[in-house]
């Protein structure tokens, strides 16, 4: 009766799973496999282990690299002092907020932000300086990124944090450790997991933005997610475009796994 139970409500389950995960996925891979006439080739993969596209790939993986560490050096600070305060939940919801609001109007409003005649220029015409061109530059696109995904990384380290069994800290300080001493051997392996979640969530969807590359780095910036969206919606290459989507998928899986985390342990 049990089993019968347990396989009746996971069938929901499989059947969204079948539905929008696996089946979505072969649709990429079916249609990776077909040229622009709608023909059985394997040339789209060939084309994506050329100099251009391999390139294009490095830079993807430089640019969500700058963007996962940056955004985890400003979390992890973040997420700590937010355990130390009195209303931390309040705060964190505080910084969850903005993370509800569309991500084409945040976009839109750094472009007024870091435009010739945006707030950031006229402080500076303040002291006599020049407006500077901050938009469509690497600065402007990483610091809209980071902007963008620092509640993702914060969520998971200030749960890790939280959960910190203190003793363990006071443990540490009473045995003779600094400050940092204590914070490397003890506060950060305990709190790994969720620095791991934090950057999956993170590195992951920055492989792939393509809306910040055209609105704030003004197309200077190519990733994997910028040629994706031009081979479907410009050039209308779906088989090429699917490949490069096979491959994204295949990195993702790659990263969801080296930043996993590993259940076990030693009997005790």
């Amino acid at each position: 009766m049990f089993n019968k139970a347990s396989k009746g409500s996971l069938f929901p389950y499989t059947i969204w799973i079948a539905l929008f995960v696996i089946a979505p996925i072969v649709l990429i891979v079916y249609y990776s496999m077909l040229d622009l006439n709608g023909n059985f080739t394997l040339n789209n993969y060939q084309t994506f282990f050329s100099s251009v596209y391999l390139k294009m790939t490095l830079t993807s993986f430089w640019y969500a690299f700058l963007i996962t560490l940056f955004t985890l050096l400003f979390a992890y600070p973040t997420a700590f002092l937010l355990t130390k305060t009195k209303h931390k939940h309040l705060w964190l919801m505080l910084i969850i907020i903005p993370s509800w609001i569309n991500l084409l109007l945040k976009t839109y409003a750094f472009i007024g932000i870091f435009g010739l005649y945006g707030p950031i220029n006229a402080f500076l015409e303040v002291f006599g300086l020049d407006a500077q061109q901050v938009l469509f530059t690497d600065f402007s696109f990483i610091f809209v990124s980071v902007y963008i995904f620092i509640p993702f990384m914060i969520i998971p380290i200030f749960n890790s944090l939280d959960k910190l069994n203190p003793t363990l800290v006071y443990a540490a300080r009473d045995l003779g450790a600094s400050s940092f001493t204590t914070f490397r051997r003890v506060i950060f392996p305990l709190t790994i997991d969720g620095v791991k979640s934090g950057i999956q969530v993170t590195f992951i969807p920055a492989l792939s933005l393509f809306m910040i590359t055209r609105l704030i780095a003004g197309n200077k910036v190519i990733t994997l997610g910028t040629a994706i969206e031009q081979q479907f919606l410009v050039s209308q290459n779906w088989g090429m475009g699917s490949t490069i989507a096979v491959f994204l998928i295949i990195i993702m899986v790659i990263i969801m796994l080296l930043t996993g985390q590993k259940k076990g342990g030693r009997a005790q």
